[in-house]
């Protein structure tokens, strides 16, 4: 329960810094309703709208309403997948509403001690520093390749941990060794004739976790003609923070990330994650009251192409020849990529441009997997329930390989597959890897 104090402290900031414009532009038309997996999961549920959050928006900035748990518990249970975005008629820029309105609330409550510290060692300890993201990555590594891991399956050591948890468990990919996260160039020519002048954004998770799907991304790039800069002073694009209520930190991460990319002479910034290259190209609303990084952040902003799309603007699929063993897939699109990108045709085109692959689109493909960057562990329950009406559409398409351009939704249509016991039928896996595994070298 937050004190008087708390509540008119946090009432303050909403009058001070919430965007009276863009709340108003909301018309409470409903054509948000039908996109929103929060509303539909919890039974129609008028709070878990984009136009109910906004409306506990507007009426705490008007003093109309208390900044109470309730409040907090709406705002908390958004994906953030911005689906709401494209089908608004108005235009409201929900993500930017629903980022600052979470700072507020998180940067003037008062935190329980246990709570303070792990926000701080995740949030200010860890993510920010990519040495120590490396160190934290390769000693899951010594877990799973010591022997380690078998014995804590096989003593049932993992049934203490929610079953969610339990289960990603089983589903995290092979960690690589620490010298191989530390061998990454900083420049790789072109395989033929330069095209482009690229710079390549690593992130944290994808240089340490998904390694070899960063590695995959290279090679890709350099067959489709791209000269590659990777700026070594570049660190974790800040999403973690900026969806979490840290947005000072974030700003900081941006300014790094921006100042490490000015000076590589590129054409374009490539990035593989959905979820990474939709803050990036936020940075420019980050920092838009910053009269120094404002022209800096548009600069950057619009140099920012997801792989996908530079490889169909490039005709990579016209000119190396693809081809799979006779296969059924399904692409899940990533709501980041799709929503705030806009990227959604890109990487169906690369899909059904393999040999022998049937393609099937997948109902409601663009809706969120309850993935989320961290949902699917601080908001468990709803983020299973989102999961399992994904995983129906999945069945109904009878396919065997579902492709993903995000490592929070592999994972998360990972965790699908084994809970709906079909590992052994089905696979999910990041486009850039199936890419990678139809080359025909």
């Amino acid at each position: 329960m937050k004190s008087v104090t708390e509540r008119k402290i946090i009432q303050q900031g909403f009058m001070d810094r919430m965007d009276e414009d863009e709340l108003l532009n909301c018309m409470r038309c409903g054509f948000c309703l039908p996109s929103c997996p929060t509303y539909i999961e919890s039974g129609f549920q008028e709070l878990q709208s984009p136009r109910g959050r906004i409306a506990l928006m507007k009426a705490v900035k008007d003093g109309l309403l208390e900044p109470d748990e309730d409040v907090e518990r709406s705002l908390s249970l958004c994906l953030g997948c911005r689906a709401c975005e494209p089908v608004c008629p108005s235009g409201v820029k929900y993500g930017h509403l629903l980022e600052e309105a979470r700072d507020i609330i998180q940067q003037n409550k008062k935190q329980k001690a246990p709570v303070k510290t792990v926000r701080n060692a995740v949030f200010e300890g860890l993510f920010p520093h990519q040495n120590r993201m490396r160190t934290v990555t390769s000693l899951l590594g010594i877990y799973q390749r010591s022997g380690l891991q078998k014995v804590t399956r096989k003593i049932g050591f993992m049934k203490l941990f929610p079953e969610s948890l339990a289960t990603m468990e089983k589903v995290l990919p092979k960690v690589p060794k620490r010298k191989e996260m530390n061998n990454r160039p900083e420049f790789l020519p072109a395989e033929q004739k330069r095209l482009k002048r690229v710079a390549f954004f690593a992130g944290c998770l994808m240089d340490t976790m998904f390694l070899e799907t960063n590695n995959g991304t290279l090679k890709l790039l350099q067959k489709a003609g791209c000269e590659i800069v990777i700026p070594k002073t570049q660190g974790c694009c800040g999403a973690l923070h900026g969806h979490s209520g840290e947005k000072a930190k974030a700003i900081e991460m941006a300014k790094l990330n921006i100042e490490a990319f000015e000076h590589t002479n590129a054409d374009y910034i490539i990035t593989n994650a959905g979820g990474c290259g939709a803050f990036l190209i936020d940075y420019d609303h980050l920092l838009m009251n910053d009269p120094e990084w404002y022209p800096r952040a548009k600069a950057f902003k619009e140099k920012l192409k997801d792989i996908t799309q530079i490889l169909v603007e490039l005709d990579f699929h016209k000119h190396v020849s693809l081809h799979l063993p006779n296969q059924c897939i399904t692409y899940q699109d990533s709501c980041h990529l799709r929503n705030v990108m806009k990227t959604a045709e890109a990487p169906r085109l690369l899909l059904q441009s393999i040999d022998g692959v049937q393609y099937y689109e997948m109902k409601d493909a663009d809706r969120c997997c309850g993935s989320a960057g961290i949902y699917n562990i601080v908001e468990s329950e709803m983020s299973m329930k989102i999961l399992d009406s994904k995983m129906k559409n999945v069945i109904e398409t009878n396919t065997t390989t579902i492709v993903t351009a995000n490592p929070g939704c592999l994972l998360q249509m990972k965790l699908g597959i084994e809970r709906e016991g079909l590992s052994d039928k089905m696979r999910a896996v990041h486009i850039v890897d199936l890419l990678i595994e139809a080359l025909n070298d």
